[in-house]
């Protein structure tokens, strides 16, 4: 699954949540497993806590009646699904997969160099390598305990 790429689930949990919930928003929605969906949720401006994932659990009670359902912060390694957040931590590592290889390889680590609309650019070994949206697998900053990830 291309979790950059919108998917149908991605899409119904974003449109509810942004009617019922406005103040937050998705980094991802994702199957986990057959029965098990995860949210990943974001408040910016506030804080991710307890409180706002009951709400939103309560929020998606149309998931809730299909799969199990774990709404979460994202943590020190949040994910990067969409091309807005690759654009707020350019100059910071990430960690990236492909669904196919890039320049010989499907795993990169790296400085975020730069991210567009159509892609972003990671110093991979000191060389910088483009990456196209259309081939990102799975992405998320890499915390780092020397002070390079917020």
């Amino acid at each position: 699954m291309n979790v950059v790429g919108t998917t149908d689930l991605q899409s119904g949990i974003e449109r509810t949540l942004a009617e019922r919930v406005p103040e937050v928003e998705v980094l991802l929605a994702e199957r986990s497993s057959p029965g098990t969906v995860r949210v990943v949720i974001d408040h910016p401006g506030g804080t991710v806590d307890l409180a706002l994932c009951e709400r939103v659990t309560r929020e998606l009670e149309a998931v809730r009646d299909r799969y199990a359902l774990e709404v979460s912060s994202p943590g020190l390694e949040r994910p990067l699904t969409k091309p807005e957040h690759f654009r707020r931590v350019v100059g910071q590592p990430v960690s990236v997969r492909t669904d196919v290889p890039v320049e010989g390889r499907r795993r990169f680590s790296g400085r975020l160099l730069a991210a567009s609309d159509a892609g972003i650019e990671v110093e991979q070994d000191g060389t910088p390598v483009h990456i196209p949206f259309s081939v990102v697998r799975r992405s998320h900053l890499v915390f780092d305990p020397a002070g390079g990830t917020p």
